[in-house]
């Protein structure tokens, strides 16, 4: 008789769904599919209705090519929208962009191809526009790449004219309300800029400055201290020293005075020992104390200009370092400033918008501040005024575009009070979802503790600050109807008609100064603060957007926003409707290499999320999302990277396991009942009901690492190392339309159903592609689809606990057969017969009521021996048994591969079982 090939007799698993997905070449094609159907239509067309979710896309800046940050926060935003999509809701998704701002203007500036001296404002504008233009066009396909789902037709981008407009109406309000006013006072410049900054353009880095000691000589002691005294002041500011109008000292310290060559020297008691070891003062004579508050209105010599610096006193003043006599220079530091204001010091400021002093500063015109230092320092030792040159490395306040140090310079610029509704924005914070909860302690403190806004900027890329100067006058004008005049020119035309158009043309017909009554007019020429351009974002977005609402749900941006975008827009939304713009607030931390360190081009350690797209895909750089903890700093680099494409290729494998072993089956009329099914498939459906549940519950805690979790271990340890491997025996062996294989059948189209829905919002490409081959698949996109429901029905507990335990025998078995594989006893587990010696009656119980151990424990026979029988030597011990591991008796059979005595017993098939000869009759 002709040997007959009984491999093709099995019901071995076939699926269109391939093995190796080839995400850098199947993603694109998938893309190219959902822009063909516009799937983002189809979407919000399926959901339209239903509740409304709205996340609010914080925009990004127009200027280069995404980041792995950038991929980080677009992605967790996607995962969101699709998961709240599919739970029911109407996720709509305006992606933006930020696309004002030095930044652009200078990559114009270097860029060679414009001469910004040889262009006027509004050509130099245009070119800005058009810089930032292709840049939201490039960004966009970069964003697309990593399947982020939104309007991309039709984002928001800040220099449109309808947002523009939006913008003068939240500056009119804020106008109306008296929030915004125009004042002399210290702000942070940046020289490097020529403009001034707000606290959210400020970042701290480590700087090397000069700490001096400078005595000042006393002219009036008012008979508190003697001809001779002199105060003395630290600082490592040297240069601040020609705007020196006075010392502050606290009420309540005690101030010493200490003899040291024939001179007295003033300073507080509690820094003596400190500042003396500091100047090099060995074991100072102290010869009499005085009060702080008895020290007020002390007249000193400033040291090298004639003229007084007045002794005040102040709550300010602390022990942290120095000599607790401070330097005060109310042109350069804010409470210098306020304190100069309250003893009517007058506010100099001898330093022009490059950094350099000006006339107002003898012997150091034209000197940039930081070169003056040393000039400063040498003119100290000739005087004999210095006591101590030294230097510190400490951080210090850098302009976060250009890098380079800022300085507190007292000028004229409009602010944003805030003081006036701090605790209006205060009461809002307490009302947020905050994730992770810190959150709202710190946006808290930066409220509670920040001064007020300033939101000039002396740039040319921006929108304008929508006010006139009456000429003859130079009062302001800024009311209802020229707000609104703005406004709707700006809804036409653009910002840019602020540049193009003469004055009277920007003002409503007729307009006259409210003071003198005069009818000319001239323009600001300052712009905004870009932060002021994205912080109205929920005026020019959420209220015109006709699929949004206000407020937003959630607003997800890096933990830097608490004192950019996540302040801006609190203030300016508070300052004209009195609540948040937001009812949640979701921070992620911030990007490192694989040793944890932040990422630099110097260092080579960036790693190119649209590299990562080309060489493994945008499914994997998204699932390495989902797998991290965002709330703190995450790691990144390629082994990482490859270790998530390990993790992918279990969750693929599952999916293809599942489908293969689906062909032919049709769930209209093969489904079985849960009710008619055994107790191994049951349990099986209660592990999927409880992993559905553990999944959704982490969506919608935003823990997407618990889902990346629970769905790996449901396919890689539930499915395939358990219940898969059990029942392949069943679907490979048994007959195509067997009970018993349509039990099984239906377990896996559930779980594949599920766990394809489960990992839609975070695989989108790989779901979608397994989509297209469910059986029955009604959708023509699981995006279309709704999240798997938990069947009430499928929750047994008893049941779980039950196989719980009998999972945790199965382990140890499993032990015993893999030391026999070792000892080369056995080869395949089928190879293998066991003899079980239970070490306590519990167990033989447990194990003696479940049916098919053989099945169950994938070898050729079990025998389980009673309660406490003594196990032979060779037995290995283990937890709670006894496991003999013995060579089957028999013949292999060659369909099924299990070791019987019945091999043969059927003359037709004298190879196979009787199982498997029964099952190819029928064939």
């Amino acid at each position: 008789m002709e040997k007959m090939d009984y491999s093709k007799t099995l019901n071995l698993p076939q699926t269109d769904f391939p093995m190796r997905g080839n995400l850098p070449k199947a993603e694109p094609d998938m893309q190219a599919w959902w822009e063909e159907i516009n799937i983002y239509e189809k979407v919000q067309e399926n959901q339209k209705g239903k509740p409304k979710f709205i996340l609010h896309d914080g925009p990004p800046y127009a200027n280069g090519d995404i980041h792995i940050g950038h991929a980080l926060n677009k992605i967790l935003k996607d995962m969101i929208i699709r998961f709240k999509t599919m739970q029911g809701y109407d996720a709509p998704y305006v992606p933006g962009w930020d696309t004002h701002g030095l930044p652009i203007e200078q990559a114009i500036a270097n860029s060679g191809k414009a001469d910004r001296k040889k262009m006027s404002v509004a050509e130099f504008r245009e070119a800005c526009k058009q810089y930032a233009l292709d840049w939201v066009a490039r960004q966009k396909e970069q964003f697309k790449r990593l399947s982020i789902r939104g309007d991309f037709d039709n984002p928001y981008i800040t220099l449109e004219p309808k947002y523009e407009a939006q913008q003068i109406r939240v500056f009119g309000e804020m106008v109306k309300k008296g929030y915004i006013y125009k004042g002399l006072k210290p702000v942070y410049w940046s020289p490097s800029s020529e403009s001034a900054l707000a606290e959210a353009e400020i970042e701290y880095k480590e700087k090397r400055s000069p700490s001096i000691y400078v005595a000042f000589d006393v002219r009036d002691g008012k008979g508190k201290l003697p001809a001779d005294a002199a105060l003395v002041i630290w600082t490592t500011t040297p240069w601040t020293l020609p705007a020196n109008l006075g010392i502050s000292v606290h009420p309540d310290y005690e101030y010493v005075l200490v003899k040291k060559d024939g001179k007295t020297y003033v300073l507080a008691e509690g820094l003596l020992e400190t500042a003396a070891k500091e100047i090099g003062w060995e074991q100072p004579e102290v010869v009499g104390k005085v009060k702080g508050a008895e020290l007020e209105g002390v007249l000193c010599r400033h040291p090298f200009y004639d003229r007084d610096s007045l002794v005040m006193v102040g709550e300010h003043v602390t022990l942290d370092a120095g000599t607790g006599c401070v330097h005060t220079a109310p042109g350069h530091g804010e409470e210098d400033f306020e304190i100069g204001a309250k003893y009517k010091l007058g506010v100099l400021c001898p330093v022009d918008d490059q950094g350099k002093f000006t006339a107002e500063a003898p012997g150091f015109e034209g000197i940039f501040y930081d070169k003056a230092n040393k000039q400063i320092t040498e003119m100290l030792e000739e005087s004999g005024h210095l006591l101590k040159l030294g230097f510190i490395d400490h951080q210090y306040a850098h302009d976060w575009r250009t890098k380079k140090p800022v300085i507190y310079r007292a000028t004229e610029q409009w602010f944003a009070s805030v003081e006036a509704f701090r605790q209006q924005m205060l009461d809002e914070i307490k009302k947020i979802k905050w994730t992770p909860h810190w959150g709202e302690v710190r946006l808290h403190n930066m409220i509670a503790d920040r001064g007020d806004w300033c939101i000039s900027r002396q740039r040319a890329w921006g929108v304008p600050i929508p006010i006139m100067y009456c000429r003859s006058c130079q009062e302001p004008l800024v009311n209802d109807e020229t707000i609104e005049h703005v406004a709707k020119l700006f809804e036409q035309e653009g910002s840019g008609a602020w540049f193009i158009r003469e004055e009277h043309e920007l003002l409503p017909t007729g307009t006259v100064c409210a003071s003198c009554g005069h009818n000319e007019f001239r323009k600001e020429t300052d712009i905004m603060d870009v932060w002021f351009d994205s912080g109205s974002s929920h005026k020019a977005v959420l209220e015109t957007r006709e699929e949004l609402q206000w407020p937003a749900d959630l607003y997800l941006e890096g933990s830097d926003q608490y004192r950019g975008w996540y302040n801006s827009s609190l203030i300016t939304s508070v300052a004209i409707t009195g609540q948040a713009p937001y009812k949640g607030i979701l921070s992620h931390g911030f990007t490192l290499d694989g040793e944890g360190r932040k990422m630099s081009k110097s260092l080579g350690n960036t790693i190119d999320p649209n590299k990562v797209c080309n060489q493994l895909g945008a499914d994997i750089l998204r699932l390495w999302v989902a797998s991290t903890d965002y709330q703190a700093d995450q790691r990144i680099s390629d082994n990482i990277l490859s270790q998530t494409s390990e993790v992918y290729r279990k969750i693929r494998n599952t999916l293809r396991f599942l489908l293969g072993n689906l062909t032919g089956f049709d769930p209209a009329k093969d489904q079985v009942d849960y009710r008619d099914m055994s107790e191994l498939n049951r349990y099986a459906l209660a592990r999927l009901a409880s992993m559905i549940e553990r999944v959704i519950q982490a969506y919608e805690r935003y823990e997407f690492h618990m889902v990346y979790q629970a769905v790996h271990h449901f396919c890689a340890v539930e499915m395939s190392a358990f219940y898969l491997d059990i029942q392949k025996d069943c679907l490979y062996a048994s007959a195509p339309n067997a009970a018993e294989r349509k039990e099984v059948q239906t377990v896996l189209y559930e779980a594949l159903l599920a766990i394809t829905k489960l990992i839609a919002p975070i695989l989108p490409h790989t779901a979608d592609e397994v989509w297209r081959v469910v059986p029955g698949a009604e959708e023509i996109s699981v995006q279309l689809a709704s999240l798997p429901e938990v069947h009430s029905a499928w929750r047994d507990e008893q049941l779980e606990a039950r196989w719980s335990s009998f999972i945790d025998i199965r382990d140890e078995v499993l032990k015993a057969l893999e030391q026999a594989r070792k000892d080369k006893t056995i080869g395949n587990s089928l190879g293998a017969s066991l003899c079980i010696y239970p070490s306590s009656k519990e167990t033989a119980e447990l194990l003696g009521s479940f049916e098919r151990l053989d099945t169950l424990f994938i070898v050729s026979r079990v025998h389980l021996h009673e309660a406490n029988e003594e196990a032979p030597a060779e037995a290995m011990k283990l937890d709670g048994l006894a496991v003999h591991v013995l060579t089957a008796k028999g013949e292999k059979c060659e369909r099924c591969w299990i070791v019987t005595k019945e091999v043969g017993t059927n003359a037709n098939h004298p190879t196979l079982c009787s199982r498997c000869a029964s099952v190819v009759d029928q064939l």
